[in-house]
């Protein structure tokens, strides 16, 4: 396997589906930056592994396009060379701030229009090949048995086999360790280690953004620090998704940092580009958090060494890095936050078990600032996008796809194993997601209709309350199911709607439409629980001093309960 080569900038490793065909096909990294208005998406192996694949490809276009304009000519406030990253600095007697922004937001609408990347890209991976080798001396994403030695216990070193991490376990579908088998993986036996170079790379990639905590190696530090799961892991995942990969690309391509006015400009530094991953680590070690995206995009949080055996399966040991902290991190834009009352600071909004069934709709207000106060609790795509639009980058009525992919750990704090894939998405027109009116801005009217529709969603749990009781069963148990389930109903009317309002719209008049058929969604799952109801539902029981209580009384007072909180004025 030593003497193999497998080259992620020429060989094909990464899935994508074609736009022309509707099929899936195996593309080089040069291959897909060439032709990726002639994709429609990334497919891989799951929709974690795409979203963890995106940062990547993102971290090699900011890097170019943070260098280069749409014409390929270096910045004039960048000294050095471009194709040598190690000579480049930042001109200070020839960079306006202003001005230098306003040139890479030319170079944002110039490459858009164009509906293409430009040569630049190309010609960086080419010069570039050497540092995306997936096998080899220095091996991507990964660390060299010399490398890996001198940063890990002695007890810990390559030829020891210890801290051995699974491809059953880094493969995220699968997830199994040694001592747990998955019954329902979608592989079976000695499959589950077995891998293709090109699936490899792809978990590879997966596994330093969603990392569990399971493993007990560590780099060797001065102070003790505990494994830190991947830093994607901990945030709740939000991006733009356009009609093909290329806009995909494009819209969440942010080239100004548009959070703070006064924010510095950063060069960009991809890990493949430190000096040595020894540098690496070292920098690793001050968790210090990163002040340019494509650092942040391509952090590790282990080191991970793979060694090839003569049955040509991997063995891959594993050792954890500091990681830098969740609080304040609002450079990463690709995340809904909270602010931590404790620290003052904002923190990223994790996703639990608990909130698997809340859809992105019923948090509106996590992904647009509905009252003005303070945009910074914005995710970073959404203010870059609104930006976009200020500008006139993008169409005013233009369609907006806002996607949620979160990797859900079992909650465990020693293994943080993964339970669940969650995938969501807000569509909108950027003239309804960014309404400017000072009185009748639709991100206002539309968090109301939300609070109004969960008004509705209450009324109907207390309906299944009642109907817990007349059925002798637990309450909470039974009443929790059944709100899911009218959740579940209310899911695609809402995001249906949603997607169909305009800036011209009559905002009472699209609010009452959709009052009215949230009154018929209710109607209709009384309907269906009326049809299923059995002789016990229409006795009842006493219930108290409310009186009988039986399917027919619980009915009419969720009507009335409905009709009170819908406040429909009658035509």
């Amino acid at each position: 396997m030593d003497s193999q080569k497998f080259n992620l900038a020429t060989d094909p490793w990464i899935k994508v589906v074609t736009v022309e065909s509707n099929q899936e096909k195996m593309v080089s990294l040069i291959d897909l930056f060439k032709n990726a208005a002639d994709y429609r998406q990334l497919a891989g192996d799951m929709h974690s592994q795409d979203f963890a694949l995106l940062r990547l490809l993102l971290a090699i276009l900011t890097t170019v396009y943070s260098r280069v304009d749409a014409n390929n000519t270096q910045y004039e406030w960048l000294d050095g060379d471009v194709a040598s990253p190690e000579t480049l600095d930042l001109d200070l007697d020839t960079f306006d701030d202003e001005e230098g922004k306003e040139t890479l937001f030319a170079t944002w609408g110039q490459l858009y229009q164009a509906g293409h990347f430009s040569s630049a890209v190309t010609a960086y991976l080419t010069t570039h090949r050497a540092d995306f080798e997936f096998l080899g001396d220095h091996p991507f994403y990964q660390a060299a048995t010399a490398d890996y030695d001198a940063l890990v216990p002695a007890n810990r070193k390559v030829a020891t086999g210890k801290g051995e991490v699974l491809v059953q376990q880094m493969n995220r579908r699968i997830s199994e360790s040694a001592n747990t088998p998955d019954t329902f993986a979608p592989k079976s036996g000695e499959a589950k280690n077995t891998v293709s170079l090109d699936e490899l790379a792809r978990w590879v990639v997966t596994y330093q953004n969603f990392t569990g905590v399971t493993d007990k190696t560590k780099v060797v530090t001065k102070e003790k620090f505990s494994n830190a799961k991947g830093w994607v892991y901990g945030i709740n995942p939000v991006f733009a998704k356009g009609k093909t990969l290329f806009e995909t690309l494009m819209l969440n391509l942010i080239l100004v940092d548009v959070r703070q006015e006064d924010a510095d400009y950063a060069l960009q530094k991809p890990v493949w580009e430190v000096p040595s991953i020894r540098d690496y680590v070292e920098q690793r070690k001050a968790q210090i958090l990163p002040d340019n995206l494509a650092e942040l995009y391509t952090a590790w949080s282990r080191l991970l060494h793979i060694d090839w055996r003569e049955n040509g399966r991997p063995t891959i040991l594993s050792a954890g890095i500091p990681m830098f902290a969740y609080e304040g991190a609002l450079i990463e834009p690709m995340t809904t936050w909270r602010l931590d009352k404790k620290t003052s600071a904002y923190r990223p909004v994790g996703k639990s078990l608990r909130s698997l069934g809340t859809a992105m709709w019923r948090n509106f207000g996590q992904y647009v600032n509905v009252h003005r106060a303070d945009d910074m609790h914005e995710p970073g795509i959404v203010i870059w996008l609104r930006t976009l639009q200020r500008k006139h980058l993008i169409a005013k009525d233009a369609p907006l796809f806002l996607n949620s992919v979160a990797l859900v750990s079992d909650g465990n704090a020693t293994s943080q194993s993964p339970a669940a894939e969650v995938v969501d998405d807000l569509e909108m027109q950027a003239d309804v997601l960014f309404d400017e009116e000072l009185t009748e801005r639709w991100p206002v009217r539309i968090e109301e209709a939300i609070e109004t529709t969960q008004t509705i969603g209450k009324d109907y749990y207390h309906f299944a309350v009642n109907l817990g009781k007349i059925r002798n069963l637990d309450t909470r148990t039974f009443a929790s199911g059944m709100s899911a389930k009218f959740y579940e109903r209310l899911n695609g009317p809402f995001k249906a709607w949603l997607s169909g309002l305009s800036g011209q719209d009559d905002r009472d008049a699209q609010i009452n439409r959709w009052k009215a058929q949230l009154e018929k969604i209710v109607v209709m799952a009384v309907d269906d629980e009326m049809r299923a109801s059995s002789p016990r539902d229409a006795k009842g029981i006493n219930d108290g001093d409310y009186g009988p209580l039986n399917i027919f009384t619980a009915k009419n007072r969720l009507m009335y309960q409905v009709r009170r909180d819908l406040d429909l004025k009658k035509e």
